[in-house]
């Protein structure tokens, strides 16, 4: 069997590294997670969006083989099954760290690595990358919230995978650990490895994600990047003595044009560039520009909806 999966080419177009096909899973005579087509390409950062409850921790344990149901899951072409070491495949944070509570930071990871068929040379190497050099010796008990959840990826770092799930990683940590764990996942993304991320910290998405997928009710009602996004939903408000004369050129570029009072108009469907060049072509004096791109939050909703009706 293979051994690790190659890493991703720096520049190429991103590398499909895991792709899920048709999850389902019952429970008590209902699908929790319904017929779930999933993509995760290398050298991105894919949020996995949905409320508490919408399937998204089943969703993984399914990908992962945690938990029996219908459906595939491929990793670079084959099941998990057929890597000859997993933990060099995939590193999964649920949770921050699973072990016996006595057991100190370092001691843990050292089984850990046994078990993955890891040197012990990697656990001083992960800890250093966490930092979490000065709680190497603290048992497992005595960490907080926030070096839990940076020991977790510390775990899942062992075998350098190629991939990484994180579920909820964010939940309960304060300012600064959330800011170091956006910083540690651009990272990986930026080396070529495919990160997929659940989560229901719609801001913190935003500002993580390079793409989103969302489940609603255990189905996939949508994904977009964050870049399409911004593009395809930003309103651009423009103030000129002579505004309505952008009206033709706008709409001949596919975009909404609005007109609002004190020489205004709200655009929607180009970016403010678009509407600067705009102008500039056609001689038309431009006082004010602003852009409004819609918030994940806003976009989350839309797609979403049918998530918060009673049933």
């Amino acid at each position: 069997m293979p051994d690790r999966p190659a890493p991703a080419t720096t520049g190429a177009d991103h590398l499909e590294a895991v792709r899920a096909q048709g999850l389902t899973w019952h429970h008590k005579g209902k699908r929790i997670v319904d017929d779930v087509h999933l993509d995760v390409p290398a050298g991105v950062v894919t949020g996995f969006l949905g409320a508490n409850g919408a399937g998204k921790t089943t969703t993984l344990r399914l990908m992962l083989g945690l938990t029996a149901g219908q459906g595939t899951t491929r990793y670079f072409g084959r099941p998990l099954t057929q890597w000859r070491d997993p933990a060099k495949v995939v590193g999964v944070v649920m949770g921050g760290v699973a072990g016996h509570p006595r057991h100190t930071l370092t001691a843990h990871l050292r089984m850990v690595a046994a078990g993955a068929g890891v040197p012990d040379s990697r656990v001083r190497e992960v800890i250093e990358r966490v930092g979490l050099t000065d709680t190497a010796d603290k048992r497992l008990e005595a960490l907080s919230l926030g070096m839990a959840q940076r020991a977790g990826i510390a775990q899942a770092l062992l075998g350098d995978p190629a991939v990484f799930f994180l579920d909820e990683p964010a939940n309960g940590l304060d300012p600064h650990s959330i800011r170091w764990l956006r910083d540690t996942l651009r990272h990986f993304a930026d080396e070529g490895k495919a990160v997929l991320v659940s989560s229901h910290l719609l801001a913190e998405m935003q500002q993580l994600a390079d793409r989103v997928v969302v489940l609603a009710r255990g189905r996939v009602v949508a994904e977009t990047s964050i870049e399409d996004l911004a593009r395809l939903g930003a309103e651009v408000t423009v103030q000129s003595p002579r505004v309505d004369e952008l009206a033709e050129p706008v709409k001949q570029l596919g975009a909404s044009f609005q007109l609002l009072d004190q020489g205004r108009a709200r655009i929607r469907g180009i970016t403010r560039f678009q509407v600067g060049d705009l102008a500039a072509e056609h001689g038309i004096p431009v006082h004010w520009l602003d852009e409004q791109a819609p918030s994940l939050e806003d976009y989350y909703l839309s797609v979403a909806e049918e998530e918060f009706q009673i049933s």
